[in-house]
């Protein structure tokens, strides 16, 4: 269980701060990047959530929020070879076959793509835009680590990408209301 008393430890004030086995590292440590910008992702999905949702897409929302902070807190504990499974908190892979029941579920309500489409349109399909584009780049985060030798669940890559996926799908669902996607014109301006 969490318990946070004081806010502000001043232990960060020379630019270190703790992961979660205890080690310290500079705030530019790709891995405290990393997890920063799923944190990022998650505010991001937050504000799409305060627009008007279909209440079953701020279900899945609230799912995927709290994944992400099983997958922070499986980014900011560094694995181990020695780690004994159910020894620390990771995001549960089964996650991952969720993401693709979603997707395929809500994608069966849109029209095939024959173009891109730009971001935009209401509101909550702009931050769901928004959040895609912020969880690739915490998916390159992941990706940057584990090209740096750095242990890390692949099911935390393999999530984050399936998660740009379907937040892509939820901005078009949510474009719907407002008459569907705004279509890329290569070359033109209207």
């Amino acid at each position: 269980m969490v318990n946070l008393t004081k806010l502000y430890t001043k232990t960060g004030d020379g630019g270190r701060t703790h992961l979660g086995d205890g080690s310290q590292v500079t705030k530019t440590d790709r891995r405290v990047v990393a997890f920063g910008t799923v944190d990022e992702l998650n505010s991001i999905l937050g504000v799409a959530m305060s627009c008007p949702l279909e209440a079953e897409l701020l279900g899945a929302c609230l799912e995927i929020q709290n994944d992400l902070f099983d997958l922070g807190a499986d980014l900011c504990r560094p694995a181990t070879d020695a780690e004994q499974e159910g020894e620390v908190l990771r995001l549960n892979p089964a996650r991952v076959g969720e993401l693709e029941t979603w997707i395929d579920q809500w994608n069966d309500r849109l029209e095939p793509l024959a173009s891109f489409i730009l971001p935009g349109g209401t509101a909550a399909a702009a931050h769901l835009h928004h959040a895609r584009c912020v969880c690739r780049r915490a998916e390159r985060g992941v990706i940057a680590l584990r090209e740096q030798g750095e242990i890390v669940s692949e099911a935390v890559a393999i999530y984050l990408n399936r998660l740009s996926d379907l937040l892509f799908v939820f901005a078009r669902i949510q474009n719907l209301s407002a008459g569907g996607d705004i279509l890329w014109k290569p070359g033109g301006t209207s």
